[in-house]
């Protein structure tokens, strides 16, 4: 068996930007409230011919582009989305005819706001299997096309976007290095079924709902405990972190979480601010802008966890690209 990394990243946001006062506008809500309660200021907001594929494959071009392989490299593509409305050809078929690759294995994952560390993982154990040897990993959702926007508790949480990894082969990477990092650990994920209904996007046309207490009550108490095995299984403690990136749900979510998880050292992503709640391209997108930013080294190692639909949650350390 082999090992992988994330060879590079990239990212994309629709040009429209939704701001709390524009919200106020149309919700009864304010800015005050909207910051006071889940420190958003703003999100992007895709126009209405503009498709989850679409700004997936932006996304994905940004990515191959930085890690310097050819399009005839890629032989998996796995799409995390919540947000696709036809259900033939899938979201992953459809990057790849947009990208123009050759005959890569392509596969949707629905894991709603986890998406992308499930798919990241997925990927890892596909090339670790010998089955594939550079994939396009995407997380990209239009969550605004399912937000009921006389809902104040819900629709000023959500925004689109996309974000995309480029995972290779590394032999390297297969075991872990003097820091004692591979270049993708170990996934600790699973899920809570019986609280599948805190989260929702159900009807015709697709409506997103949930239950915002009982998210964050589990969220900020179930899930620092399993961030610290996520680290555990990477063998190294939080303080060693340099960043984490969890899913942007809410900042009143994320810097409790990160402080009970103590990573002390770490970037902590707070792009929730910016762009709202992006579901599954949220960790990706965050992610994406820390690396072009600079605010993590090449190599260092940093928490990906994902957490939410179905109550479910995926993580695992990563040596930044």
């Amino acid at each position: 068996m082999t090992g992988s990394r994330i060879a590079a990243v990239g990212h994309y946001q629709p040009a429209r930007v939704l701001t709390n006062d524009d919200l106020a506008a149309i919700v009864d809500t304010s800015d005050e409230w909207i910051r006071t309660r889940v420190g958003i200021r703003t999100r992007h907001i895709a126009r209405a011919d503009e498709t989850v594929d679409e700004m997936a494959a932006a996304a994905a071009s940004k990515a191959l582009a930085a890690s310097g392989l050819a399009l005839a490299d890629i032989d998996l593509v796995v799409v995390a989305t919540s947000t696709a409305i036809d259900r033939s050809p899938n979201m992953a078929a459809r990057v790849a005819a947009r990208l123009g690759l050759g005959s890569p294995a392509t596969l949707d994952i629905n894991v709603v706001c986890a998406g992308f560390t499930h798919a990241l993982a997925t990927a890892d154990h596909t090339i670790r299997a010998g089955a594939a040897s550079a994939a396009l990993v995407i997380g990209a959702d239009k969550f605004t096309e399912a937000a009921d926007w006389t809902d104040r508790s819900s629709c000023v949480l959500l925004g689109d976007g996309a974000g995309a990894a480029v995972v290779v082969a590394d032999d390297r990477a297969q075991e872990a290095d003097g820091d004692g990092v591979p270049g993708i650990g170990p996934v600790v994920w699973g899920s809570v079924p019986e609280m599948g209904h805190a989260v929702r996007i159900e009807g015709s046309p697709p409506r997103f709902s949930q239950e915002g207490q009982a998210v964050y009550r589990w969220a900020t108490t179930q899930l620092p405990p399993i961030a610290r095995e996520v680290c555990a299984r990477a063998g190294i403690t939080p303080e060693e972190l340099a960043g984490v990136v969890l899913h942007q749900a809410n900042l009143r979510i994320i810097e409790p979480v990160a402080r009970k998880l103590g990573a002390t050292n770490a970037v902590i992503a707070r792009d929730v601010v910016d762009s709202g709640n992006t579901s599954a391209a949220s960790v990706p997108l965050a992610l994406s802008k820390l690396v072009e930013r600079r605010e993590i080294a090449p190599g260092a190692p940093v928490l990906l966890f994902g957490f939410g639909g179905n109550l479910s949650y995926a993580g695992q350390v990563i040596r930044c690209p």
